[in-house]
């Protein structure tokens, strides 16, 4: 195989392995770093004796993600405030199996779902990836992960019961999702508290990350009057030139507040039964460089 035909095979494949990636790690940077690491594995490798390069990458991909998933969790046990993934550009194209089911693919790169996933070990959070989101066999994931299939078996049970335990049971319909982003941005920008409280859930829930580098709630808020009154007293405040945009991230409809042109503040909303059951707000700037601005 020829250094062009490498490379041709290598992007062809890029898509799949970004996903993998991504989901295992929550971060575009972390992902993209691993992605390169498996570039350079495969230019340097025996590629003719490569039977099947989607799955000798998927392999490589994956254990070079487990490795920087363990390297990853001291950092993050020191981590100021709640701990959110980095938001990514939402794009199935070439990334599954064409059976697999959009609706899938979304909610396995939800917001909801990565920060679910945290609380798996590592290995239990690669066998879930590959399975849940990818379609994987579990011959493919035993040989992937050099465990026995059995074992692998046991590890995508118990991820997927904790999974199914401790995730939140949100609507995805885009439209819905959608319009309510746009009635919550135009409420708090009114300062319209009243208007607001009819878009909340009475349990509705607030988190915020900003990695202790900008201002953020520190915990978790809970119930419509406390998210109400934060999002209206911070609006208030204003952002210094603002502008907004509605992208597409994370299988979803969010907001991204600019400030001079530059990435100020990423909101997401979940909802339930017509109303806004968790708000997500991201402010740490490492996590925002990455984000279309155009």
């Amino acid at each position: 195989m020829t250094t062009d035909t490498a490379t041709e095979v290598f992007e062809e494949h890029r898509p799949v392995l970004m996903g993998v990636a991504y989901r295992m790690l929550g971060r575009v940077a972390d992902a993209e770093d691993v992605v390169q690491e498996a570039w350079l594995r495969w230019s340097g490798a025996d590629r003719d004796a490569v039977r099947a390069p989607r799955g000798y990458l998927v392999r490589i991909t994956t254990r070079l993600a487990l490795d920087r998933l363990r390297q990853a969790q001291s950092r993050k046990e020191a981590y100021v405030g709640p701990w959110l993934p980095e938001p990514c550009a939402t794009d199935f194209d070439g990334t599954v199996p064409d059976t697999a089911d959009r609706a899938v693919l979304a909610d396995s790169v939800s917001l909801a779902v990565l920060v679910v996933l945290e609380s798996l070990s590592p290995l239990e959070r690669a066998v879930f990836v590959l399975r849940e989101a990818f379609g994987y066999p579990f011959a493919d994931i035993a040989t992937t992960l050099d465990r026995s299939e059995a074992a692998v078996r046991q590890l995508a049970g118990r991820a997927r019961r904790h999974v199914d335990e401790r995730r939140p049971r949100y609507e995805v319909d885009p439209a819905e999702r959608r319009d309510l982003t746009e009635r919550f941005l135009a409420a708090s920008v009114e300062g319209d508290l009243d208007g607001l409280m009819r878009l909340l859930a009475p349990d509705v829930r607030l988190v915020g990350d900003s990695g202790g580098r900008t201002k953020a709630p520190l915990r978790v808020l809970e119930s419509a009057d406390k998210v109400g009154r934060f999002i209206v007293g911070v609006a208030g405040k204003g952002v210094q030139d603002a502008s907004f945009r509605f992208l597409e991230l994370n299988g979803g409809t969010a907001l991204l507040v600019l400030s001079g042109g530059k990435p100020d503040t990423f909101f997401q909303v979940d909802v339930v039964d017509g109303r806004i059951q968790c708000i997500y707000i991201i402010r740490n700037p490492e996590k925002l460089v990455s984000l279309p601005v155009g």
